[in-house]
């Protein structure tokens, strides 16, 4: 049977990244993520529940997050779920359940954390990081939308605009997805 191991987190760090690199030299940045929510209790009173995930990230993403994150900071992270056992000192069993990071993407210009003199809207101010490179920056303010092939760029079409196409007959009146 098939799964699905993927996450989806929009939060702020509640602390600096820590950055460190193992025997062979792979960068690990540990991240702390605070994730917000806010309804009504059985009472209809505002209730806000807070929830904390620990995140690493890894290799150039792991450089990148510590290099341009601090607390307070927002960021979105896609990833997936880990789960680690060990024996603690005291003999028990312990676990934890984490977020590996595919993605971060830094979603506001330091709202929260420090910002260095200099940090305007660049490649690395505001961008992201993925696993194994540097996704290339949205401005300070959010993620920018996917980029449009140009004109020129577009495939030609000898008849009819793929945009005039008409669903099969069985499909007639389904909801697009």
């Amino acid at each position: 049977m098939a799964s699905v191991n993927k996450v989806m987190l929009l939060g702020r760090l509640t602390r600096d990244p820590e950055l460190r690199y193992t025997g062979k030299g792979t960068a690990v940045c540990d991240l702390g993520l605070a994730l917000n929510r806010v309804g009504k209790d059985a009472n209809g009173e505002k209730k806000e529940e807070v929830t904390f995930v620990d995140v690493t990230a890894w290799e150039r993403t792991a450089e990148l997050c510590a290099q341009y994150l601090k607390k307070g900071r927002q960021v979105f992270i896609e990833g997936r779920l880990k789960f680690e056992q060990w024996d603690a000192k005291d003999g028990t069993k312990r676990s934890k359940l984490s977020v590996t990071a595919d993605q971060v993407t830094f979603v506001d210009g330091g709202g929260g954390g420090a910002r260095e003199p200099g940090d305007g809207e660049g490649a690395e101010s505001g961008g992201g990081a993925k696993r194994g490179g540097f996704q290339r920056g949205a401005p300070s303010g959010g993620p920018r939308p996917p980029s449009r092939p140009q004109p020129s760029q577009e495939p030609a079409h000898d008849d009819q605009s793929s945009m005039d196409e008409q669903p099969p007959k069985d499909m007639e009146g389904d909801p697009p997805f």
